[in-house]
């Protein structure tokens, strides 16, 4: 299928999750997709899922901190499926603990990857958007941005940070043609989700934060791939600067 226009996307943390969900939606729609995650196999294998549905796309492998690994990866991104005009940073790290217990380390890991990682793919593939005259980009933050979350502080001051970036940069290259928006996902039933319920850190079971949901159920990452897909298109062009929750009714 050809990429409308020719566009191409990259979507961050993509061989899992809410990122290969992403990735699936946007390749369904017509992109051709880059699928960058530090996990190789995965990302491989969830390129080659798409790509035998008859899309274009490929995995690459890079951990969002490492700017160098990413620089080269958006080379063959270059080389093989041309310039990026959208981008969705999906990629994401969690912690749990008590604030007093948080190592300076893991205060650094989990901004490096929630924060810098998004920093780095921005500056990386926004002149790209810049040359084109058009551009898309959507950053994946956290529902937990809207009122805080106790023992995630780090986590939730990275995602805080990528809603304060994605206001600068919609002001900033705005009139580039570029729009960017953040979508802070609530609840959303994904691997990261079932690990945090295995450890008994939910506060309780999926099944029994359903119940207090508004629509009784809890997100599918295809939601998230929703809201993307409207994002990335043209129409959408008068939608920027915005944190867009798609969260169920959990946060209004």
């Amino acid at each position: 299928m050809v990429a409308p226009d020719g566009r191409t996307a990259i979507v961050t943390g993509g061989a899992s999750g809410i990122g290969q969900a992403v990735a699936e939606r946007l390749a369904g729609d017509g992109f051709s997709v880059a699928l960058v995650d530090r996990n190789s196999e995965a990302a491989a294998a969830a390129a080659e899922k798409i790509a035998a549905s008859g899309q274009r796309a490929i995995g690459v492998t890079a951990d969002v901190t490492d700017r160098a690994a990413l620089a080269a990866g958006l080379a063959l991104v270059h080389e093989q499926l041309g310039p990026v005009t959208v981008l969705v940073n999906s990629a994401g790290l969690d912690g749990f603990a008590p604030f007093l217990k948080i190592s300076p380390e893991t205060w650094d890991r989990i901004l490096a990857v929630n924060l810098t990682g998004t920093f780095n793919m921005c500056q990386l593939v926004l002149p790209d958007m810049v040359g084109a005259g058009w551009g898309r980009i959507v950053n994946i933050s956290s529902s937990s941005t809207h009122g805080g979350q106790p023992f995630m502080a780090h986590y939730v001051s990275a995602k805080s940070g990528v809603n304060g970036l994605t206001k600068s940069l919609a002001l900033e290259f705005g009139p580039k043609g570029i729009t960017v928006n953040a979508i802070p996902p609530g609840f959303i039933d994904t691997p990261m989700l079932r690990a945090a319920e295995q450890k008994g850190l939910l506060g309780g079971t999926v099944e029994e934060h359903e119940a207090s949901t508004p629509v009784r159920r809890a997100g599918r990452p295809q939601d998230i791939a929703a809201m993307c897909a409207f994002l990335v298109r043209d129409e959408a062009g008068y939608v920027t600067g915005q944190i867009i929750g798609v969260n169920g009714g959990r946060n209004t």
